[in-house]
């Protein structure tokens, strides 16, 4: 069972990571700007969901699939795997993809769109609700719910104290991730935060000891925060 719950789920993760590069470059654009509405080579994208779905058009363009497929079919493979055919696994297959968009985003204009974090937000909880109604789920919702609450409490306070260190993207995304994690429990949040920021720290100190950064140089924390919690729910269903 497991073996072909891990297949369907790479299959998963190759159709999502194919129909997010063109969702990455329209939404790669810095605060205050519209989304774009053009590919690369200034045709317009079509109206609905077909101009936000699929590869981006233009000759020249910069956002290939290879990678993003990658990191889906990875991340959605490793997920079915471990948590196995357990009701939440549709919820966490759901959120790789958005994971992907946000970080590939950030990545490129260092931003986490309101737009996908606070949906993001409203469907984890949502989700997670319809999953702990159903026979075979292993986790608590109230505590998903708490551990969101908490780890975006963390985060906001991270910001009063330093905003120049702390997007408020950032803070937006936390809740969700609280709720991931908080749903195996709090030895899981910890870890799953405190993955986030040594990734981020040990990528920081890599970049300042290459010379490819100084101290002063911005640093999107959004991925480390998505690997972190990835790397949370794993370790808790391994």
């Amino acid at each position: 069972m497991s073996v072909y719950l891990t297949a369907v789920a790479a299959v998963w993760g190759i159709a999502a990571g194919l129909a997010l590069p063109r969702a990455i470059h329209r939404l790669a654009v810095v605060s205050g700007e519209p989304v774009r509405t053009d590919d690369e080579d200034g045709r317009p994208y079509p109206t609905g969901a077909r101009g936000w779905i699929g590869g981006s058009s233009g000759q020249n363009t910069q956002q290939r699939p290879y990678g993003t497929v990658l990191l889906c079919v990875t991340a959605c493979a490793a997920l079915a795997a471990l948590v196995g055919a357990r009701p939440e696994l549709v919820v966490w297959l759901l959120l790789v993809p958005l994971g992907v968009l946000l970080a590939r985003i950030d990545l490129a204009v260092f931003r986490l769109p309101d737009v996908l974090t606070l949906p993001a937000l409203a469907g984890t909880a949502a989700l997670l609700g319809a999953a702990a109604l159903l026979p075979g789920h292993e986790g608590s919702w109230p505590r998903a719910l708490l551990g969101g609450v908490v780890l975006g409490a963390v985060y906001f306070l991270l910001f009063l104290i330093n905003p120049a260190g702390m997007g408020f993207g950032d803070v937006k995304l936390a809740p969700t991730l609280g709720l991931a994690l908080g749903w195996y429990g709090w030895p899981v949040l910890f870890a799953g935060t405190f993955a986030g920021f040594v990734l981020g720290a040990v990528a920081g100190l890599v970049l300042l000891a290459t010379r490819r950064a100084n101290r002063k140089t911005p640093l999107p924390f959004g991925p480390f925060m998505l690997i972190g919690a990835l790397g949370g729910v794993l370790l808790a269903t391994a």
